[in-house]
């Protein structure tokens, strides 16, 4: 291409990306003057939503957030209001609850890797010209996200926005013939997971490093999922210092707002989870990951593909773990009776932490609500690295630049809500 010094490039909307949003870059004289991740989805007000509702009503109406992360509003709903209340889930009922957040992430992570951020690496335009030019991979890759989807409809109800989940546990416990169904889908589940490792670990992975502060959650003797403390590169903090620690502000571009940790950006998601928890992965999937090209610390946005597949492996061995060692607990769900109080939940979604407050009356009705989602944190990280991802590949066109720094944009797997347009990219120069 004849060489600009000046360009406009604007992505009007991105595909392959849950929801509504869109890229504009500027340069001139060489710089990335500008650049913009604009979010132009309309706000929801699920946190104005929930005031004024009992205190039982949360984790059903914070399902309806996400299509593919609803277990994850609900357990950080459901740990939220559980301890403004003073009531605790634990034994084979917090066992259950993982189970089912094990199915999540099964079936929200083989959803990105396979039909969002695989194509990508392989150089085609979506899932379906992978279905035509390797069929067998794609049939794999649903079968994997299956064995999730029916963790999460034997646990939730249905597999998308679960019904089954409530305060203290659940409405119906599973059967053990339903867990035998399941144990023997996981077992192929195991396989398809090893293989999908093994898949990815072959792609080739653009350069990129991250300068970010990381936050994931950290528990005391297990990867992190359904509980934990908020954990940084510097140390870890108690959840209910979350919103002092984890600030959000408006930004002019984007109906989500922007969050700041101490003041500084940060990333959440499976990078994050990695380089602080990647210990305490059983001995045998750290192995499986070194094979597969991640060693203690990993830093670059596009082997987050390879992290996620690794955590697939994971959620598909610990579910078979819950269900072999599962004896049903004496009640589906044990008592929250409402008191006046402030509780604080946090878990982590597939895309990061992801945090929810609840301020109830003596009576139970909520006061007030805040929802800190991980895609809201991540924002300011994924504008800070596309602007030195671009600035370093100012040579390609603008056709070949606007499709990488899509891919880039995709390794977040930014959640915004539910996109189905192709991108419209539109190019002007000064």
């Amino acid at each position: 291409m004849t060489h600009r010094s000046n360009r406009l490039l604007t992505v009007g909307s991105l595909a392959r990306v849950e929801g509504e949003g869109a890229l504009h870059i500027a340069v001139r004289d060489e710089r990335v003057e500008d650049l913009r991740l604009e979010i132009y989805e309309p706000p929801r007000y699920f946190e104005a939503l929930l005031r004024g509702r009992a205190h039982t009503e949360p984790p059903d109406i914070t399902a309806r957030i996400c299509g593919i992360c609803p277990v994850a509003y609900q357990m950080s709903a459901c740990r939220a209001v559980e301890d403004a209340c003073g009531a605790t889930v634990d034994g084979q009922l917090a066992e259950l609850r993982r189970l089912l957040y094990c199915g999540e992430w099964i079936e929200s992570h083989t959803l990105h890797v396979y039909l969002l951020h695989a194509p990508d690496f392989l150089h085609l335009p979506d899932a379906l010209a992978l279905a035509r030019t390797d069929a067998a991979t794609l049939r794999r890759g649903l079968r994997l996200k299956m064995a999730g989807n029916e963790i999460v409809e034997l646990l939730g109800g249905r597999a998308i926005h679960p019904v089954n989940v409530r305060l203290g546990g659940f409405h119906r416990l599973p059967e053990r013939a339903e867990l035998d169904h399941l144990a023997a889908l996981l077992r192929q589940a195991g396989a398809d997971a090893t293989d999908t490792l093994e898949w990815v670990a072959g792609f080739e992975f653009p350069e990129l490093t991250i300068q970010h502060e990381l936050l994931a959650l950290r528990a005391a003797d297990r990867y992190a999922i359904d509980s934990g403390e908020p954990r940084t590169t510097g140390g870890a903090f108690p959840v209910a210092d979350f919103e002092n620690r984890v600030r959000e502000h408006q930004v002019p571009h984007s109906t989500a707002l922007h969050a700041e940790l101490d003041g500084r950006r940060h990333l959440t998601g499976p990078l994050a989870r990695w380089n602080l928890n990647s210990d305490q992965l059983p001995p045998d999937i750290r192995a499986l990951a070194a094979t597969a090209g991640l060693g203690p610390v990993c830093d670059n946005p596009f082997r987050s593909i390879v992290v996620r597949a690794v955590e697939v492996l994971w959620a598909v061995t610990e579910a078979q773990r819950i269900i072999e060692r599962y004896e049903p607990p004496p009640a589906p769900a044990v008592p929250v009776p409402p008191r006046a109080g402030v509780g604080h939940g946090a878990t982590e979604a597939p895309r990061g932490l992801l945090y929810h407050r609840y301020e109830l009356d003596r009576d139970g009705t909520i006061r007030s609500a805040s929802i800190i989602p991980p895609t809201a944190q991540n924002q300011a990280a994924i504008e800070a690295d596309l602007r030195t991802f671009v600035q370093d590949r100012l040579h390609l066109d603008d056709r070949e630049l606007t499709r990488q720094c899509e891919q880039a944009i995709r390794n977040y797997d930014p959640c915004i809500s539910c996109a189905a347009n192709f991108l419209t990219l539109t190019v002007d120069r000064s």
